[in-house]
């Protein structure tokens, strides 16, 4: 694809990386795209204004209002106007500001009235890049839905030299090029998903659950909506919300209520993505009244096995249709997650295990492999579940 017609707001920081901004914008224009260039005072000391003016044919816009006739300069018009932003290249200092709301210039407010995605690519020296507080500006930055652009790994002896180097002009398009393509890449699919605990009751007032928070699968939920396919995201008692608008969202408590949403949903669904921690097995009898203590007796429990939606969904799986499953373990972790696949008709399974600090419930990151029907296995880091999703889409999605 090309960026032609795009209008695209290319900010500019005071680093001395800012030179390749104009070899950025060039490039920006020479695909077609109109670019309007927001500059920091401290960016001004590293490229002027005039250069960049020359690149793209618009006025550099730095401060609220015009030096000379007093114009004001909206950032709320250009966040409307923008099909995305990119900021090349971005210091600590302005990441600092981005991510905690700091608006005192033209590029963060422009920034913060932005409708459209935002691009950031972070230029620093390596101290400042591993400084902690970097790490929590990046980490908040992305939680809203930025897009970090950093040099890949393999493209440098040393992996280090490249942290915190802005990444080349050229990279940054291709980036940005790529993405916009994913954003069509499920246009048209209607993918089924489910989400987050469920709870079985054992009274008013007591369940049998477990301590998914539901992340992982409102991070698919958003990730596929981003690609423009059509959600249905089933989600278990959570506290988290939707955001976009291709999300239709369908809450329940127990795990018969999701069998029952998701059998109903999945007749017509391209694929499904089943990481909800469904219960295994609910109390064969709920009481009517709360259960109360009876002193020196003990209290058991008899309990029944819940339905299993995978094992149903790949009974009923037509051809053409893709079905994930996870599986969250504590020992014998592929082996098992192999019997599922088999046994349940899955074309994926994507495991986690507990073993392995920062995945499983409640956490931010996760730490996963995926595995296919055949066997096949593919390794991924600890990451943020944002670009977790990612790659489970990327990995699993690419043929429907």
């Amino acid at each position: 694809m090309t960026l032609k017609g795009k209008h695209i707001v290319l900010g500019i920081t005071g680093s001395i990386a800012a030179y390749k901004a104009a070899s950025l914008a060039r490039l920006f224009v020479k695909e077609g795209a109109e670019v309007q260039i927001v500059i920091t005072p401290s960016g001004k000391e590293f490229i002027t204004p005039v250069t960049l003016s020359a690149l793209t044919g618009k006025p550099v816009v730095c401060d609220f209002f015009g030096a000379n006739d007093g114009t004001w300069h909206s950032h709320v018009d250009l966040g409307l106007w923008a099909d995305f932003m990119v900021i090349a290249p971005a210091t600590a200092a302005t990441m600092g500001k981005l991510a905690n709301g700091i608006a005192d210039n033209m590029l963060v407010t422009t920034y913060m009235s932005m409708k459209a995605p935002v691009f950031i690519a972070p230029a620093m020296d390596l101290d400042m890049f591993a400084h902690p507080s970097t790490a929590r500006n990046i980490a908040l930055l992305q939680s809203y839905g930025n897009h970090i652009i950093e040099p890949a790994s393999g493209e440098l002896a040393s992996h280090l030299i490249g942290k915190g180097r802005m990444e080349e002009p050229e990279n940054i398009v291709a980036h940005i090029k790529e993405y916009f393509e994913k954003q069509e890449s499920l246009s048209k699919k209607k993918i089924l998903i489910t989400a987050g605990p469920t709870y079985e009751k054992l009274d008013p007032v007591r369940f049998i659950g477990n301590y998914s928070s539901g992340k992982m699968g409102f991070a698919l939920a958003e990730e596929c909506a981003e690609r423009g396919a059509e959600v249905v995201l089933i989600a278990g008692p959570v506290s988290l919300k939707t955001t976009h608008p291709n999300i239709k969202r369908i809450d329940v408590e127990s795990a018969e209520q999701m069998y029952e949403a998701a059998t109903n949903e999945f007749i017509d669904t391209d694929a499904a993505i089943l990481c909800a921690a469904v219960a295994d097995y609910r109390p064969k009898e709920r009481a009517n009244n709360k259960i109360k203590r009876t002193e020196g007796e003990n209290l058991a429990l008899e309990l029944i096995p819940n339905k299993d939606i995978a094992a149903s969904l790949g009974k009923v799986k037509k051809e053409g249709q893709i079905l994930i499953g996870f599986a969250l373990e504590t020992n014998n972790e592929e082996q098992n997650a192999i019997s599922k696949i088999q046994k349940k008709n899955l074309d994926f399974i994507v495991l986690n295990s507990l073993n392995d600090n920062g995945a499983g419930f409640q956490h931010d990151t996760n730490k996963i492999a995926i595995l296919n029907k055949n066997g096949n296995r593919k390794n991924f880091g600890l990451k943020n579940k944002k670009e977790v999703a990612k790659d489970i889409i990327d990995n699993t999605l690419g043929t429907i």
